[in-house]
């Protein structure tokens, strides 16, 4: 990886105050996150916490600094649909486009096939030509679209539902292995 990106790691609760702090602005002043309030520090490692025990929780370091986070979790919360994982990114304002959100979902990506999810489900609040653009880029293709499901910032917002196989053909028909 370019040294200018940074370095992609495990997330650990002691990251929860930058985490916070880059969730933030998404939290207060876009229709990005679905959450009306920001998350408290504690709040945030423990779903940092719960995250890795489960699923996986990354975070982008910049010269020694976190300036990025990606997590997977439980789709729902039912034995059934144990091999699929929703997925969420969020990187500092001052660090888009500089290829450390790529660097950070494609190890994300890579981390929860290992641990064998089958699939990654992405939520966007549209209109977000930037996410989706972003989410197709790994091969996520469009699932669905609730519509006016998300009232935020005085309106109402529809969101798309994008996913991917993270094993592509590799599974079609067989049964799911374990989850590690």
């Amino acid at each position: 990886m370019h040294a200018s990106i940074g370095r992609v790691r495990p997330a650990g609760p002691e990251d929860a105050p930058a985490c916070a702090a880059i969730y933030r602005p998404y939290v207060l002043d876009t229709a990005i996150s679905w959450e009306l309030e920001v998350p408290t520090v504690d709040e945030m490692a423990a779903r940092i916490t719960a995250a890795r025990q489960t699923h996986e929780w990354l975070v982008l370091e910049h010269d020694d600094r976190v300036i990025g986070y990606a997590y997977g979790h439980a789709l729902y919360r039912v034995a059934s649909y144990q091999w699929s994982a929703q997925t969420g990114i969020y990187v500092d304002a001052d660090h888009h486009r500089t290829g450390g959100g790529r660097e950070l979902y494609t190890q994300l990506l890579r981390r929860l096939a290992e641990r064998g999810y089958r699939r990654a489900v992405a939520g966007i609040t549209q209109p977000n030509a930037a996410s989706n653009g972003f989410h197709r880029s790994f091969g996520f293709t469009e699932a669905g679209l609730y519509r006016r499901v998300e009232w935020k910032l005085g309106s109402w917002h529809d969101v798309a539902w994008m996913q991917l196989d993270l094993l592509g053909d590799a599974d079609r028909g067989a049964p799911a292995g374990p989850i590690t």
